[in-house]
């Protein structure tokens, strides 16, 4: 059998090149699309419209969160070693289609299941109580959110954990963890209903607690358990840099993310432009105040850490986009930054942890501050005040939230 063994001409390369920036710009132009097919449609008094309309929309924001999975499979596979690519690739797609089945089977019920006491669910086990059009919009939009959770913990355990074990983990977090804490806050649990005493119910629209800080933080936990790679920590206590192997990737998957953000933090009616001018600005300033303090730090840019400071901003407002002035975001990200970049040192410098893409700092620990930053930030936007309105029991209910979230995860 003959085989071609000529190189490839310049054309090819580029044309092989250039393929997935195709297949890139194609989605988005299908989303976008998709937009405006839904923002077309006339205004009517119909109730069945009207909720169809918002269930495009919800559905449009789902599978936008649904290709985030692309940009944590990229960011995470930049960060590490080369030899390590396939078996981080092999985790992050594989957590997503393990984490969709213990959802489906378990997580759903317990989350958005009937309870008496708001801390489970007990009904809708695997969609088969009633179920109908509006519970599969439902189970899509929070599944996706689920999967989310799933894979921040990939990174954080990158390198030295065996794929039975982290899937084992994944079916775990989308059957119990995300669902028990998803519950407390969106499904009518007790967080939801802190009016028992004289609080206001605890604000998170989008999940910088729910779905980043109980990601984060059971990253942090994994972390612990695995322990450090081999070479990362010298005798003495100080850490190694030990590089990954290609930035492009980094780009390449912040880009997504950020890109995927504006459906994680999505909305309907008035409020929607609201909520992607959040993302947008909070996203953004995040990125630059972590460059510049970098670049006054050691005199150079440093892309991979305006990437990540992009990511806390995201992280930031995704508790408060729907409840904050653009303002507000702006200051939201440019605080996130610094926290990250500070508790990325005390993870490695005083706590002895091993994580190589930061998911514990950009998920974990900025999600708390989405969270406290709701209470000082809420203007009265879709019905939270904080501090900025002269409310200061919000950011008592926030506080609530941050001690069991992390009393949650370790527990």
């Amino acid at each position: 059998m003959l085989v071609d063994t000529a190189p490839q001409s310049n054309g090819a390369r580029i044309l092989r090149r250039s393929l997935p920036f195709a297949v890139a710009g194609l989605v988005s132009v299908a989303m976008i699309t998709g937009y405006s097919v839904a923002f077309a449609q006339d205004i009517t008094s119909d109730a069945d419209k009207l909720n169809q309309s918002a269930n495009i929309i919800w559905m449009l924001g789902a599978f936008l969160v649904f290709f985030m999975q692309a940009g944590f499979a990229f960011l995470g596979a930049g960060l590490i070693r080369a030899k390590n690519t396939t078996n981080y690739m092999t985790k992050s797609f594989m957590d997503f289609a393990i984490a969709s089945l213990s959802f489906w089977a378990f997580g759903f019920a317990l989350m958005w299941g009937t309870s008496q006491v708001g801390i489970a669910g007990n009904t809708n086990y695997f969609l088969t109580d009633g179920a109908d059009g509006q519970t599969y919009v439902d189970f899509v939009f929070q599944m996706v959110f689920a999967g989310t959770a799933a894979t921040i913990v990939a990174g954080a355990v990158a390198e030295r954990t065996k794929t039975q074990a982290y899937l084992a983990y994944s079916f775990i977090i989308g059957a119990i963890i995300y669902p028990l804490y998803g519950h407390w806050v969106w499904g009518g649990g007790w967080l939801g209903a802190l009016d028992k005493i004289d609080l206001p119910a605890a604000a998170d629209y989008a999940g910088s607690g729910v779905v980043h800080a109980v990601g984060g933080f059971v990253a942090l936990a994994g972390a612990v358990v695995v322990g450090p790679r081999i070479g990362k920590f010298n005798a003495d206590g100080s850490a190694n840099v030990i590089s990954g192997h290609n930035v492009g990737y980094v780009v390449i998957g912040t880009f997504i993310l950020f890109f995927g953000w504006f459906g994680f933090n999505i909305n309907t009616g008035d409020s929607i432009g609201l909520n992607a001018v959040n993302t947008l600005m909070a996203g953004a300033t995040g990125s630059i105040v972590a460059l510049y303090i970098r670049l006054v730090q050691t005199g150079k840019t440093d892309i991979l850490i305006a990437c990540n400071g992009a990511l806390a901003g995201l992280v930031g407002i995704t508790a408060g986009a729907a409840f904050v002035e653009p303002w507000s975001a702006v200051a939201i990200g440019a605080i996130a930054a610094p926290i990250m970049m500070a508790s990325l040192i005390l993870i490695e410098r005083v706590l002895k942890i091993d994580d190589p893409v930061g998911a514990i700092s950009v998920h974990g620990v900025t999600g708390l501050w989405g969270l406290l930053a709701v209470g000082i930030f809420a203007n009265g936007n879709n019905g939270v005040e904080g501090l900025v309105a002269g409310d200061g029991k919000q950011i008592l209910s926030q506080l609530i939230r941050k001690i069991k979230r992390i009393g949650h995860v370790f527990l």
